[in-house]
């Protein structure tokens, strides 16, 4: 990988990257893989549409392949898609922890070591959205048991990237009114210290507790949202929603994995927010992670 900071946090100007703004978003030639039977817009519906070539600040290196961010709207120019491109080859040619370390490339994250990347999203993309902050964790993370296994944090961030990478490592000590909680979801403790806590250059994670990992069964796919006091007034509010993935999951996914996204009931910015994410085998031309049934919201 690039050791250039511009490979872990791309410019901010955004540009348009899709050809033929109105329709679905898809890669290459049709992969056979069928499309959402259930209604939604689905990303394979159109594989006459490609994405078009992509300045630097919007695609970095990843293993032996890349991640790309895309958006889309709707013939009425509407948001459609936001989500990030793994082409194919980027689960191969990871760098292990210990690589991360002797090179510099890795941070300690989540206390453990992790290749972070902070990759902007293009002019498509609707609001809240600013940038993709994406995680390579070698060896996962904290808590063990769970989420210990190798696993990539995929976090659509509300926020800017100095705003973001401003967030350290802290006590959380902060309240989040219940109206800005999503659905089912919940603060996480500390299990050394009980405290809520923060992670640098994220927030604090809250979790839907009723997801398989956290029962007992394996960790495969899941969604957290995000949230930080960011003007200190001593109320939490959402700055991200994040998809989970593990690099065995993505390995062996086949056709595509829409899951709903639980919603607060109030926003933190006006903008559009998705009532879906959906995980998309694309066949020889790799992977995507798309949030997807963009509805607007009001603060």
């Amino acid at each position: 990988m690039s050791n250039d900071d511009d490979s872990r946090i791309g410019g901010r100007t955004r540009r348009s990257v899709l050809k033929g703004l109105g329709t679905a978003v898809a890669f290459g030639a049709a992969t056979g893989v069928a499309s959402a039977s259930d209604g939604r817009a689905s990303l394979l519906d159109d594989p006459q549409t490609v994405l078009d070539d992509y300045a630097d600040e919007y695609s970095v290196e990843l293993g032996n392949g890349r991640l790309t961010t895309f958006s889309s709207v709707d013939f009425t120019g509407l948001p459609k898609f936001v989500g990030v491109h793994l082409s194919d080859g980027a689960l191969s040619g990871l760098p292990s922890a210990e690589e991360l370390q002797e090179s510099g490339e890795g941070t300690v994250i989540h206390g453990a070591m992790s290749k972070e990347f902070a990759v902007p999203f293009p002019d498509t993309a609707p609001a809240p959205f600013e940038f993709l902050g994406f995680n390579w964790n070698p060896n996962g993370h904290p808590p063990s048991g769970v989420h210990d296994v190798p696993h990539f944090d995929v976090h659509f961030h509300f926020e800017d990237v100095e705003t973001v990478y401003g967030i350290e490592q802290s006590v959380a000590d902060y309240e989040i009114p219940a109206e800005r909680m999503p659905q089912g979801f919940a603060r996480v403790p500390s299990p050394k210290t009980g405290e809520y806590v923060t992670v640098k250059h994220m927030g604090e994670h809250l979790i839907d507790p009723t997801t398989p990992e956290l029962n007992g069964g394996e960790f495969t796919n899941t969604l957290l949202w995000g949230a930080y006091d960011l003007n200190g007034d001593g109320a939490g509010e959402l700055n991200f929603v994040e998809p989970m993935l593990t690099r065995e999951y993505l390995s062996n996914l086949s056709g595509e994995d829409a899951r709903p996204v639980a919603q607060p009931t109030v926003y933190p910015y006006d903008g559009w927010y998705p009532n879906t994410y959906t995980v998309y085998d694309l066949g020889t031309e790799g992977l995507a992670v798309v949030l997807e049934d963009l509805e607007e919201q009001q603060v």
